[in-house]
């Protein structure tokens, strides 16, 4: 089955043509995968401005779409169905995404399949190889941190999500008020690399002990604010910070990282699974991989740790075919609508 899947929830426009038949005990096939990002116009102002990304999809959209049919080599009367994100995400965005793939499925007469974003993301470790079930999930992005437990294909329960705010949010406004840029995630990784590299200075901690939010609580809930608020007192907006800028954004790196595998490791005690996925943005972090891997490979159970590349970790349109097509579930294109605040379970 090939599934044109197409994904515009943030800023990026996407679409891929993904390849799965009645064996995929080795993955999909990837014929196609086209991303195009504001990214670098949304750095100018600090932040995605929502119309700003869904003007900027409109006009790629089209274009997007073209070139994933012809990277992959097929003509659209080979394409057996049509995949789009259909929540969450930003509203303006994910009506570019949801209209569009509507108005091909009714001129192609395609069948739709709407996907759910966040659910996605855990599909990203489906492309290469299958995950066994049961598995635990973990989501981390901008938007959400989410704890799963998958029983199976449409099987999930959820265990945990964020109070407030998610990790990647944190991330962004921490790099914000140390005067790093966005995106957040890569430019914390990259400053607190530049502190570990200085041998003289590591164990000789001048800036804060930030806290680990929630990190001993009896639940698998998260929550993020309290650590901006932590690092918000010690470096205010527009005060020098006297060379620490690296120290801290180690210590806020290590502080995030170590509540979320501090939670997926708990999981993984109590519900033994077989797998352990990963996913969303924030799972491009080298120091949240490493952490991870280190802790699922001491732990007592048999259960092996997935984790999608670093160009399936961002918002693609990859995932969305291959959530699609493990979850196959076509509705009548009327139906099919965005919904921003489509929750992962």
């Amino acid at each position: 089955m090939k599934i044109l899947a197409i994904e515009t929830s943030c800023d990026e426009t996407a679409c891929a043509v993904t390849e799965g038949g009645p064996s995929t005990s080795s993955g999909l096939r990837i014929l196609s995968n086209i991303v195009s990002s504001s990214e670098a116009m949304h750095r100018q102002t600090g932040g995605i401005v929502p119309e700003v990304a869904a003007r900027e999809q409109l006009k790629a959209i089209i274009p997007i779409i073209d070139k994933a049919i012809q990277d992959s080599r097929f003509k659209i009367h080979d394409i057996d169905a049509m995949a789009v994100t259909a929540g969450p995400g930003l509203v303006g965005s994910l009506l570019v995404g949801v209209e569009t793939a509507r108005a091909l499925a009714y001129a192609w007469g395609k069948p739709i399949i709407p996907v759910n974003h966040l659910v996605a993301h855990l599909y990203a470790n489906f492309v290469s190889e299958i995950p066994k079930f049961p598995a635990v999930g973990l989501v981390v992005s901008g938007g959400h941190t989410d704890l799963v437990f998958m029983e199976g294909h449409r099987k999930l329960r959820l265990l945990g999500t964020t109070r407030d705010d998610a990790a990647g949010e944190c991330f962004d406004k921490c790099s914000r008020w140390l005067q790093l840029g966005y995106p957040g995630g890569p430019a914390i990784a990259a400053e607190a690399a530049k502190f570990l590299k200085r041998s003289d200075l590591v164990g000789k901690q001048q800036g804060p002990t930030l806290p680990r939010p929630m990190i001993d609580d009896d639940t698998y809930d998260f929550s993020f604010s309290g650590l901006k608020t932590a690092l918000r007192r010690f470096a205010p907006q527009g005060k020098p910070l006297q060379g620490l800028v690296a120290e801290i954004a180690h210590e806020l790196q290590e502080a995030i990282v170590e509540v979320l595998v501090k939670r997926v490791v708990r999981a993984v005690e109590e519900f033994k699974p077989k797998s352990v996925l990963l996913g969303g943005g924030v799972a491009s972090n080298n120091r949240l991989r490493q952490l991870l891997k280190s802790e699922i490979r001491n732990s007592k159970h048999e259960t092996k740790l997935f984790i999608p590349p670093i160009e399936l970790c961002t918002d693609n349109a990859v995932m969305i075919g291959t959530a699609a097509f493990y979850n196959y579930s076509p509705i009548p294109w009327q139906k099919v609508k965005a919904n921003p605040g489509l929750e992962i379970v």
